[in-house]
């Protein structure tokens, strides 16, 4: 059975639904698109400060399962996002369908990513490589892939200006790096205080959503948007997740990785990270159109971490015990 919505998705639901109740304008909305800009550098600053350069050289060697991680991440999932956006761009609202293309572009998690690895007892420092590597690299890669893939599209993604790289570098690039950097003296703090950065970490995606979708919905967003276009996303997501990962499992099957490589590439490379896709979205494409964007996303999210939950306990409840590899050991 598929476990319950968890306490972040019925928050990130509320944000929503707040948003087109009560959304933020005028004056509200300039203090609040400041306020969110802080928080989208506090939040990259946190991700820089968590990531272990340790995690990081102990994973590098595994070099196939990085490059493979890599490959899905950002060549196999926007090839299964063309061709998703070729479709629903005939029956779905183009800032819908723009954000189908979009969240392909995103690089992968990292705490659930390594979460899922760690209950499936798959292999956990490569997975931390992977995804710390996916999520580095994507401040990069994703802007790139938006202005080669989405020009012309919905919401002002017809490339990427100037202005617009310059953003990506001081809001996002510069905190990350800073916060990597600043571990010497934030490692201690960061690793004693990791529920209380959760929150700030969270609360800042929770900002950045309610600041967006009032600026869509202030511009009509659910005039736009009819609920049996929402359902095609769902469709349209779930579709994309399982074309992922069954791509996934049948690559690690055929290149021949063992069990816990190919667990620590199912989960690294099939998912999505909202916490980088929401303040991506919020500099690449306009104002008006980043709330229904970002609706994909918010989708695909939710039904990554309902699938990943279930299918890593699958993999726990069939792993071999420890005694019997033992034994196999032994035996040969």
């Amino acid at each position: 059975m598929f476990k319950r919505i968890d306490r972040y998705s019925l928050l990130l639901i509320a944000t929503v639904v707040l948003a087109s109740v009560l959304p933020c304008r005028g004056v509200v909305a300039t203090v609040l698109g400041y306020a969110t800009e802080g928080a989208i550098a506090l939040l990259f600053f946190l991700h820089g400060a968590k990531l272990s350069r340790a995690a990081i050289v102990q994973g590098l060697t595994n070099w196939r399962l990085h490059l493979l991680v890599l490959a899905i991440t950002f060549a196999l999932f926007p090839m299964f996002g063309l061709a998703a956006h070729g479709v629903a761009g005939q029956v779905l609202a183009p800032s819908l369908a723009s954000g189908l293309l979009f969240l392909t572009l995103l690089p992968s998690t990292v705490q659930s990513s390594i979460a899922f690895t760690s209950i499936a007892r798959g292999n956990v420092p490569a997975a931390v490589c992977s995804a710390s590597a996916s999520n580095l690299l994507g401040i990069l890669f994703t802007p790139l892939l938006v202005a080669l893939l989405m020009a012309g599209q919905a919401g002002g993604a017809g490339g990427v200006s100037g202005d617009e790289v310059w953003t990506i570098v001081f809001q996002l690039l510069v905190p990350f790096v800073a916060g990597h950097l600043s571990r010497p003296l934030t490692a201690g703090f960061v690793e004693r205080r990791k529920a209380m950065l959760s929150y700030v970490d969270r609360g800042s995606i929770l900002l950045v959503v309610y600041t967006a979708f009032s600026a869509a919905v202030v511009e009509g967003l659910w005039t736009r948007v009819p609920v049996w276009q929402l359902a095609l996303v769902f469709l349209f997501c779930a579709l994309l997740l399982a074309a992922a990962m069954l791509t996934t499992s049948a690559l690690t099957r055929r290149l021949k990785f063992d069990r816990a490589d190919a667990i620590a590439i199912l989960f690294c490379g099939s998912k999505k990270s909202l916490a980088a896709g929401v303040p991506m979205a919020g500099v690449l494409f306009s104002p008006a159109e980043v709330g229904a964007v970002i609706l994909p996303l918010m989708i695909f999210h939710q039904l990554q971490l309902l699938v990943c939950a279930n299918l890593a306990q699958r993999h726990a409840d069939t792993a071999p015990r420890e005694e019997d590899v033992e034994d196999a050991v032994i035996a040969s």
